[in-house]
């Protein structure tokens, strides 16, 4: 046999045995629940996933589509996650703490931008969510597992799709 081919014989089993033994050692792909971030300016950060926001107070909100459709979502209401979280809200929602606010960041990097005082209930009546629920259903796969929800908004967009991450920032110059 030419040495050549014995080495390049000798090469391909043993590559394949260490393969094979790689292949064995790699852990399985997870297939962990999704979750959403909450984090920055928070006393708790967090990681909610659907069996969280279901186990807390549900909320529903109606907003409208880019055709003009209402919808109904589920879910639990922001200032309901702030609590969780230990964000600044009501009484100490003043002063310097009104620079203070919610980065909503989506799974394609698209981002809405919210000051905390439009989401806090000493001063206003509407009652953001984050929904993982339409209609009584789960949230279709090209918006969900989790959708920001903004009620009264002449435009829909910053009812973000597929949210991952809740950041509270302090806007200091």
């Amino acid at each position: 046999m030419n040495k050549n081919i014995f080495l390049f014989v000798i090469t391909l089993c043993f590559s394949g045995q260490y393969l094979a033994a790689q292949t064995q050692t790699q852990p399985a792909t997870s297939t962990a629940e999704p979750f959403v971030k909450v984090q920055g300016e928070v006393l708790h950060p967090l990681k909610l996933s659907a069996s969280d926001l279901a186990a807390m107070k549900r909320t529903t909100a109606t907003a409208k589509d880019k055709q003009g459709v209402a919808h109904t979502f589920t879910g639990v209401s922001i200032a309901d996650i702030f609590d969780k979280a230990g964000v600044t809200t009501g009484r100490q929602l003043r002063g310097e703490n009104l620079a203070k606010y919610l980065l909503v960041t989506c799974a394609d990097g698209y981002q809405v931008v919210f000051s905390l005082a439009e989401l806090d209930s000493s001063f206003t009546d509407r009652v953001v969510i984050l929904a993982d629920q339409m209609e009584g259903k789960p949230l279709p796969a090209a918006t969900g597992p989790f959708r920001m929800i903004v009620p009264g908004e002449k435009k829909p967009a910053r009812n973000s799709f597929q949210v991952v991450a809740l950041t509270v920032r302090f806007a200091k110059e």
